[in-house]
């Protein structure tokens, strides 16, 4: 699917990505693409946000906001611990280099939540920041069982979740659940999960499914303009980009092919791509980051270059058996 010269662009990169390409794109086996993932402790995107960790184990100064967040800047600032643990994670930084600085011990230590100064690892009420401490906690070694229980207490009759439902909704919402999808994804992958964190996951899943991951389920519209709108980072956005990703690692984990009902998401995926090979960047979600990790509005990105390319290698290859 790829060309030669597209190949050759993405390599170009940030350790945190070329591994990447490396492993799903060119198909190299470990001893080449590990040299490459391990350089990103050193090199690059992740080692400079190495060097921003506090000494008590933060970023920042905070669990979800900055310190100095006094919440008139313009846009949700990217800056503070738990961003920069899911950049570090997704970027697949080698949770060893963390463990030795006893990041997860200082967070249990120093970091509260700024919601009721709850501690860090046991969350708060957000199913989306639940999630990526979910996460983040399985990658760091720390027994976040209780957070993994707290998921299937709290999904929603119609299968998914909704970060609003302190506030007293019962209807799931796309962005809520693709989130706790995630984290119970890496919770299942890392631990072997149980059978009701399974059954959660599938229960989510489904919700999205029924939906073709892009239309609501009572009138068949659109669910909204961010479904085919694809900017990097995700951060916590719901688009079919980022479902796919999720859906291409879950049937990996679980040994089954694309569900068919995907198959509209896919296509508006294929849509998105420039006759190069290509997906432009839309635009990050504003607000303040250590430093951009991607390109402006408008132009190629590597990043959603590298997603695109391989989610559609990934559904393209299960059609002859769909």
């Amino acid at each position: 699917m790829a060309s030669d010269s597209l190949i050759q662009w993405l390599l170009d990169s940030d350790p945190a990505l070329r591994w990447q390409v490396e492993r799903d794109l060119v198909g190299e086996p470990h001893y080449v693409w590990g040299v490459t993932r391990a350089r990103i402790a050193r090199d690059g995107f992740g080692a400079r946000l190495l060097t921003l960790q506090d000494s008590d184990g933060q970023w920042a100064g905070g669990a979800f906001f900055p310190a100095d967040f006094d919440g008139t800047e313009d846009g949700q600032p990217w800056t503070a611990t738990t961003w920069t643990l899911n950049l570090l994670r997704e970027w697949g930084l080698d949770p060893a280099v963390l463990r030795e600085r006893r990041t997860a011990e200082l967070l249990a230590e120093h970091s509260r939540w700024e919601y009721d100064d709850l501690p860090y690892w046991g969350g708060e009420v957000d199913c989306c920041i639940n999630a990526w401490t979910l996460a983040n906690g399985v990658w760091l070694g720390v027994d976040v069982t209780g957070l993994a229980d707290w998921f299937v207490e709290h999904r929603l009759p119609d299968g998914g979740w909704n970060c609003e439902w302190v506030e007293g909704s019962t209807r799931s919402s796309f962005h809520s659940t693709l989130n706790a999808l995630k984290g119970l994804l890496a919770y299942d992958t890392a631990t072997g999960g149980t059978t009701a964190t399974r059954a959660a996951r599938q229960a989510g899943e489904e919700y999205l499914l029924q939906r073709h991951l892009v239309r609501r389920k009572s009138t068949g519209e659109k669910v909204g303009p961010w479904v085919d709108s694809f900017g990097y980072p995700f951060f916590w956005v719901y688009n079919v980009l980022n479902a796919a990703e999720y859906f291409r690692e879950a049937a990996a984990l679980d040994g089954r092919p694309p569900d068919r009902r995907m198959a509209d998401a896919m296509e508006l995926i294929r849509a998105a791509r420039q006759p190069g090979g290509t997906w432009l960047q839309a635009g990050r979600k504003p607000g303040r980051m250590w430093f951009e990790v991607d390109v402006a509005a408008s132009e190629p990105s590597k990043w959603l270059t590298l997603s695109g390319t391989r989610v559609l290698a990934w559904w393209d290859a299960a059609q002859p058996t769909l």
